[in-house]
Formats: structure tokens, sequence, C-alpha cells
């Protein structure tokens, strides 16, 4: 016999829920703008088929495990159905997934968090109780929701959930005072930050980043087919350089050019002929970034990763424009007042403005330490 918490859920739904999850993991990086999510379909205690979202526009994950346990033969009606979020109930892309539920004939759902979008959230699980269906929610729901933050965040506010990522040695530093920064951390670290890229619907840079190092922002990693990470550059003064590879590279058609009105004219038609341009409003001469972040939410970019000096992160981090940050800290030590900053910017002129950091998590990577964890 089961032991039953008292939520009710036994520790064999725990262990399917599980699974569901990390099922739903192996979207990462390709379901954007919608959510990661997994699907187990079970029947008289034996797993019948599985699924997962692998795609914006493809099925869904239940649709997936229903499919999955129709092709081995097995009977669907009767089973139960564990799956890491609320069916859709909702035409999109694709139908929605309670009427596959209810012409499957399935008897439970074990549905681990609710949607997150206010106009549907609980709705398809009251379609899915009118039908019959035996409901249940909650089992392993803050697993769940860790797993959809950047949706949940762009779904409800409409503008990205914002990462800070930043490579330093332990004194916080990212270069020396000549701007050396190659290979700060390790390449166990930065096989870390591809796994970031590969996660995040866009990346963005400020211009002293191309200027100094003419970086590719591109993904460089494991996964099978090329990432279209889209690459944002903050450049008020239109002063990316022609030859630049985020203006040459095959990639260029990705790349978006942040100026301002403050920009010259002619470079700004220049750079206009060779990639996107977009001309903020600006705020003290610099590029109004919430301004930036209503457009990109508006253009389906769900998650955004910043990898900007010492002045970019500040200014995502000091107006509270960051969700999370991850940073990796290299066994070493530049010192000096002159050596470039991971965070710059004014800084907190009080204890009262100091930026609080949550949900600290901190991993051994080769000889680096990575600090990931939510900003208040």
């Amino acid at each position: 016999m089961d032991f039953q918490p008292k939520n009710g859920f036994s520790a064999v739904d725990r262990t399917y829920m599980r699974l569901a999850l990390r099922l739903a993991r192996r979207g990462y990086g390709t379901t954007s703008p919608n959510p990661m999510v997994g699907a187990v379909l079970v029947r008289r205690g034996r797993i019948i088929g599985q699924g997962w979202h692998r795609r914006a526009g493809g099925p869904h994950a239940e649709v997936e495990a229903i499919r999955d346990t129709e092709a081995k033969s097995c009977q669907v009606a009767g089973a139960t159905l564990y799956v890491t979020l609320e069916p859709c109930s909702t035409y999109g892309r694709t139908p929605p997934c309670t009427d596959a539920i209810r012409r499957a004939g399935i008897k439970r759902i074990v549905a681990a968090a609710t949607d997150p979008n206010p106009r549907h959230s609980g709705r398809g699980l009251t379609l899915l109780r009118r039908a019959g269906i035996k409901v249940e929610t909650g089992v392993l729901a803050a697993e769940a929701e860790r797993l959809n933050e950047a949706f949940t965040h762009w779904i409800v506010r409409q503008t990205p959930f914002v990462t800070v990522k930043a490579a330093m040695t332990v004194d916080g530093k990212i270069a020396t005072p000549t701007g050396e920064s190659k290979w700060m951390t390790s390449a166990q670290a930065r096989h870390w930050a591809m796994k970031l890229r590969y996660g995040a619907d866009a990346i963005l840079a400020g211009v002293n980043t191309v200027l100094a190092d003419d970086p590719s922002l591109t993904y460089r990693g494991r996964a099978a087919g090329p990432k279209r990470l889209l690459r944002i550059i903050l450049d008020s003064k239109a002063r990316t350089p022609l030859n630049s590879r985020v203006l040459t590279d095959e990639w260029a058609a990705l790349t978006t050019i942040v100026t301002t009105r403050d920009a010259p004219r002619s470079r700004v038609a220049r750079l206009a002929e060779r990639v996107c341009v977009l001309v903020a409003p600006s705020r003290q001469g610099r590029i109004h970034l919430p301004w930036l972040l209503a457009r990109l939410g508006a253009e389906e970019v769900t998650s955004l990763l910043v990898e900007g000096g010492g002045e970019v992160n500040a200014s995502f981090l000091l107006q509270r424009l960051a969700q999370r940050i991850v940073f990796f800290y290299a066994p070493k030590i530049i010192g000096g007042e002159m050596a470039k900053k991971a965070v710059a910017g004014e800084g907190a002129r009080s204890s009262a403005g100091t930026l609080h950091l949550r949900e600290l998590e901190w991993r051994r990577v080769g000889p680096d330490l990575m600090l990931t964890a939510r900003v208040d």
C-alpha cells in the first residue's frame, strides 16, 4: 500500500511526475514561446505512453503521450495522465488538449501546475472535471513552476525574463585595466554558459563589448542543429563597426542594433543596410530599457540573456529589470581600482538600495564556482 501524505499524493504519483518533469526538460531551448511540458500515461500501474512538447507549433505533450500509447497498441481509455502543466483549453497553433483527453477516455488527470496565464488559469481543469474526469493538481508544483519561470514571467508581464550572466574573478573583475578578458573562467564554465544561451530566445550585449572583443554571440554547443538566437546590441551612438561579426556573419539577419536619436543619422543608415535597427527613447543619454523589454516581449521574446560589461549589467540589475543572475567565479584575483568590474554603474548609495538575492544555488564547475540566484 502506498503511503498517502496529507496532500493526498502518493509516492507513486510523485515518481510519475518526476518522470514527466524529466521529459519536459527535453524541450529546453526549443519550445518558446510555449512552455516546456512533459506527460506520462499510466494504466493499471504500468507506464503505457509518454511524451513532451518538442517545439512551438508541434503537438503538445499530452497528445504526444496519447499517440505514443496508441503506437504501442495499448488502451488509453481508463488511464491516468500525469502532466507538468494544466492542459490547454483554447485553440492556438494546435487544437485544445482538453478535447484530445476527453476523446481518449482518460479517467484521471494529475497536473503539477496550473496555467499561469490569468485568462486561462484553471479553465482546462474545470472543463475536464465537467467531463467527469478526476482532476488533481499540485504534485511537485514548485519544480514545475521553476521549469517554466521564463514563460510564466512573459505570459503575465508581457516582458522577457531577464538573466544577467557574468564570468569574473573572485574579486569581481571581468577584465584587466587594459581590457584583457578572454578565458577568464574554465572550459567547463564556458560549456554551462552555452547551455544558458541555448535556453534563451535572445542575447544582449553593449557596444563596448563589441568594440573590445568582437564576439559572435551565438550558440556553440552539442545540441543537434543550429540555435536561432536573436542578438541585441545596445549602441546609443551607433558605434558598432561595420566589419564586426554580429553584422557580417551568417547570423546577421538575427542581429538588432538598438540606438537613439542622438546617434549620427549617417551611421544609423549604414547599419540599417545590414541589420535591423531600433531607435529607442533615451533617458539621460541612455537607452530606455523598460521600453526595449516591452518591445521584445511583444515580439514573443520570452527570455533574454544579458552578457554585457559592467555598465550594462549594472543597468539591468540596479534598475530592478533582471529576474535572475548566473555568476561564474574563477579562482583568480586581479585587484586594482582600474580593473573592470562585473557590476559597475554608480551602485547603491545606501544599504536600503542594496540589491538582495534569494534562492541561492552554488555549484562547482570545474575549478570555478557558479552562483545562480533570483533577484528581489
